[in-house]
C-alpha cells in the first residue's frame, strides 16, 4: 500500500509522513522531493524552476515507487505536494493504473494556520529571534508565493480524501489517516515535549538550502 500525503507546501505532509512511519512497523518513507532537488542541482541556476515540470521527475518518482511497492513489503509513505491535474495523473493516477493500492489524503488548512507552520518549521523560533519575526518567512518565500493556489486548488474533489488540520495534532492526523487506510499504529505514547522535540527534529532534518 502506498499512502501519499498531500496538502500546501507546510501543510504538515512531512510531519505526518515520519508520524505514520515511526508508528506503522515495516513501514518506509520515500520522499520524491529528493529526486526533485536532484534533479534541479543538476540544472545552472538560471534554469532551475519548478522540478515537477520535468517529465524526468514524473517518470522516476513512478518508477521509484513502482519499485518499492513491488520489492518492500510494508507501507510506503510519499509525502509531496501535487496541485496540477496532469502531473497527479502521471504520478498517482499512472501507479493505481499499476495495480498499486494507493490512498491519497490531502491535509488542508487555513491559510493563516499554514503561514504560522512556515514561521516554525524548521529553525523559525531562531531565525525570527535573530532575524524579525518575518525573517522564516523570507526563506519561505516561494512557499508563501504558493499558498493561495494550492489551497484554492487542493480543494478540488480530484484531491480527496481531505483532512483538515487547522485544530489537530500531527498524532492524531496519523491516526485517522490510519483509520481510513485501515491500518493498525503503534499506540502514540510521546508526551507534549517529546512530542515537540521529536517534530522540531524532523522539521530540521529536512531544512533546504537551495
Amino acid at each position: 500500500m502506498l499512502l501519499w500525503i498531500n496538502g500546501p507546501f507546510g501543510g504538515g505532509k512531512t510531519q505526518t509522513a515520519h508520524e505514520l512511519h515511526r508508528r506503522l512497523p515495516g513501514s518506509v518513507v520515500c520522499d520524491p522531493e529528493h529526486a526533485g532537488f536532484g534533479l534541479r542541482r543538476m540544472l545552472p541556476p538560471e534554469l532551475r524552476g519548478n522540478f515537477q515540470d520535468l517529465a524526468s521527475w514524473r517518470q522516476g518518482v513512478v518508477e521509484v515507487l513502482d519499485l518499492a511497492l513491488t520489492e518492500h513489503d510494508g507501507v510506503v509513505i510519499a509525502p509531496m505536494t501535487v496541485t496540477d491535474f496532469g502531473y497527479f495523473d502521471e504520478t498517482v493516477g499512472l501507479l493505481r493504473e499499476k495495480g498499486h493500492d494507493v490512498r491519497h489524503f490531502t491535509l488542508l488548512a487555513e491559510r493563516g494556520t499554514v503561514l504560522k507552520r512556515l514561521r516554525e518549521r524548521g529553525f523559525g523560533h531562531l531565525l525570527r529571534y535573530v532575524g524579525g519575526k518575518d525573517a522564516p518567512l523570507r526563506r519561505e518565500s516561494w512557499a508563501v508565493q504558493q499558498l493561495d493556489h494550492c489551497l484554492e486548488r487542493l480543494r478540488e474533489p480530484e484531491f480527496a480524501e481531505h483532512l483538515w488540520t487547522d485544530h489537530t495534532t500531527v498524532a492524531r492526523t496519523a491516526d485517522r489517516i490510519a483509520v481510513l487506510a485501515g491500518l493498525t499504529l503503534a499506540p502514540n505514547k510521546d508526551g507534549a515535549l517529546r512530542g515537540r522535540l521529536r517534530r522540531s527534529w524532523t522539521s530540521a532534518r529536512h531544512i533546504r538550502f537551495d
